[in-house]
């Protein structure tokens, strides 16, 4: 492995206090928190509004140590202070041979589904505090991506323009809005503008649909199996959406990163793309400048998140070794924490050097703007 290998996708854990004491004062009887609920810490919101428990989102490393333990359910005081406490935090990366991050939010990610506009964007305003004050800890290693509610457009370019001021790295977005307003809309075009402006990446992450539920139809149902292995249906939607619209015609210097969704899945909507522009003019209907194809923005625009895809990594001509972004999505329970390096080199066997060197952190290090200078070593 290189000396500093850099992680796309980790995440932080929120405080059980932080929307307490940190959201604006007329939200704060309906602010999240953790409720203890037969035995197990429940997100909830407002009165009575369950998203879900914290086991999966709290639990890395026991897949390796005990993976029959497992489960949503799980207490705040099993979860790795290293996600809540930067100096831990840090730690954490050194023992992981980690030498810096781009960090999500744990419970956050569940957020999108607050149906309540006004109280969602109080909730991220007050998280993106906390994050950028988490980040301070050290700048050079944690890069925070920033909440942000698109349900309301000049709302939405004013947080991703404090984010900036707030020294973070990035903006996330719903992986897959309301069905009627989804990323091929016009509204959009001020907030892709000013993401561009800005030089802020945007991302879609797992787990932020805006709306329906997180997983299955019910409680353990198999539906939650076959969601989760399908998940990347939404956020292919956003992308071609993205695409076919002629977002990164207009705006050639936006850049989308799609999160936790792995690699092998692209190969496939790219010739989709393509043959569907070539072939089908009557649907994709916006046709582009010159003699180029979707899947010329994808490979201009779009970065991939993955953790352990080695099927992948060898379909990486095509998808395009500049496009994949490693990450270890610490703390949560499927995260490659603590063997991230052993992980890495098992998957990344017979790969070229320079290619690997691009895949574990040159990426991340040019779409975050992390400053390798500063990273030869872990902390």
């Amino acid at each position: 492995m290189p000396p500093v290998i850099l992680s796309s996708d980790s995440h932080v854990f929120e405080p059980p206090d932080l929307w307490q004491t940190r959201i604006d004062a007329p939200f704060r009887d309906r602010a999240p928190r953790i409720q203890r609920i037969d035995g197990a810490d429940q997100i909830v919101v407002e009165a009575d509004q369950v998203l879900s428990g914290i086991g999966l989102i709290s639990n890395a490393g026991a897949r390796f140590e005990a993976p029959e333990t497992i489960s949503a359910q799980g207490r705040f005081e099993d979860v790795h202070r290293g996600g809540y406490e930067p100096e831990q935090h840090l730690k954490d990366m050194a023992f992981d041979g980690v030498s810096g991050e781009v960090l999500y939010p744990s419970q956050g990610l569940f957020y999108f589904k607050v149906a309540d506009t006004a109280l969602m964007s109080a909730i991220f305003r007050a998280y993106n505090d906390w994050l950028a004050d988490f980040c301070r800890a050290d700048p050079a290693r944690l890069k925070g991506i920033a909440m942000i509610n698109l349900d309301d457009i000049p709302d939405a370019i004013r947080e991703l323009e404090r984010a900036a001021r707030l020294d973070l790295a990035g903006g996330m977005i719903t992986e897959y809005p309301f069905e009627d307003r989804r990323y091929d809309q016009p509204e959009y075009e001020p907030f892709w503008a000013a993401a561009e402006a800005l030089g802020l990446p945007l991302s879609l992450h797992t787990a932020t649909r805006r709306q329906g539920k997180i997983r299955g139809a019910g409680d353990m149902t198999l539906r939650d199996a076959s969601s989760r292995a399908t998940k990347v249906f939404y956020p292919a939607l956003s992308m071609c959406d993205l695409i076919f619209s002629g977002v990164f015609e207009r705006h050639p210097r936006l850049t989308v990163a799609i999160v936790e969704f792995e690699l092998a899945w692209v190969p496939h909507v790219l010739s989709t793309m393509d043959y569907t522009y070539r072939e089908r003019q009557g649907e994709a209907i916006y046709r582009f400048k010159g003699a180029v194809l979707p899947s010329d923005f994808f490979h201009r625009n779009i970065v991939l998140g993955f953790q352990e895809d080695a099927i992948g990594i060898r379909l990486r001509d095509v998808i395009g070794v500049d496009n994949m972004m490693w990450g270890s999505d610490y703390p949560h329970s499927e995260s490659t924490f603590p063997q991230s390096r052993k992980i890495l080199a098992e998957i990344l066997a017979g790969v070229p050097d320079d290619e690997v060197a691009k895949i574990v952190g040159g990426n991340t290090a040019r779409v975050y703007k992390f400053d390798v200078a500063k990273l030869t070593a872990p902390v």
